[in-house]
């Protein structure tokens, strides 16, 4: 199958998530108690949250959608029902040297991209969508996940290459599945991004087969949002790109109370 075919365009990534505390403090000189004065906390405004919790609908706001990422992507409704049974495999704990630890860690990996649970279970309010373009797939998740369960989560991400360069799953027939897993560059996005290219060649109805998929996931202050594109044909990467910055900028823009707007890098 050939790529999806898409205009070239310039990808915009100048993302800015940040805000600035200005704090004032003051002296007496030595002079008397009474030369300053102090508000107590009781009488103090309260400071700004950094960014507001997700809700349902704001979940839903923050989707992508099909003009985020251009054509030929087309939006459906059966995205929550995707699972690829070539991402179900037992891990090889003998391969790896560092035993079982890297192992367990790339376990990890096939059963989080298999269960659509890379980032772990929403512990809030969650949205997600699919697009699809021959034979690619594009699966856009978001959620309230907590800031401190991102950050390990995205850590984590970030030593799978190193970790699961290459190893070997076998699955519940006894075939194996080789698995290869490189870093995928993406341009800075929200508060944190992480990205990864995983493949996984194996066999389907006795044919073989090869699967590739762009793992992309990102935070902005408490809520996160992964993105996972490809198939037996490869992944798209520009495409990947654009709903990384796409998803970052709804995100941003829906926890900071405002409505989101498609495609917002064709206007920059």
């Amino acid at each position: 199958m050939n790529r999806p075919s898409r205009p070239a365009r310039v990808l915009a990534s100048a993302l800015a998530a940040g805000a600035l505390l200005a704090t004032a403090s003051c002296s007496d000189g030595g002079g008397s108690p009474e030369a300053a004065e102090v508000t107590p906390a009781a009488e103090r405004p309260p400071s700004p949250s950094a960014t507001a919790a997700l809700t349902g609908p704001g979940a839903k706001a923050a989707l992508i959608t099909a003009a985020d990422i251009e054509s030929p992507w087309t939006e459906v409704n059966n995205a929550a029902t995707w699972r690829n049974q070539l991402l179900v495999g037992k891990v090889d704990v003998a391969q790896f040297l560092s035993g079982k630890a890297s192992a367990a860690d790339c376990q990890k990996l096939l059963d989080g991209m298999y269960s659509d649970t890379l980032l772990g279970r929403a512990t809030g309010a969650s949205a997600l969508t699919g697009f699809t373009a021959n034979d690619y797939r594009l699966l856009y998740q978001v959620g309230d996940y907590g800031k401190d369960s991102l950050t390990k989560s995205l850590d984590w991400m970030k030593t799978l290459p190193q970790k699961c360069a290459q190893f070997t799953a076998k699955a519940s027939d006894g075939s194996e599945r080789t698995v290869q897993v490189i870093e995928l560059r993406l341009p800075k996005a929200g508060d944190a991004v992480q990205g990864l290219t995983v493949t996984v060649q194996g066999t389907a109805d006795g044919q073989p087969v090869t699967l590739t998929q762009d793992v992309a996931a990102l935070r902005v202050g408490a809520s996160g949002a992964t993105v996972t594109n490809g198939g037996p044909s490869g992944a798209d990467h520009p495409s990947t790109v654009s709903a990384v910055e796409a998803g970052a900028r709804r995100l941003q823009d829906v926890l900071a109370g405002k409505t989101p707007t498609a495609n917002p890098s064709q206007f920059d």
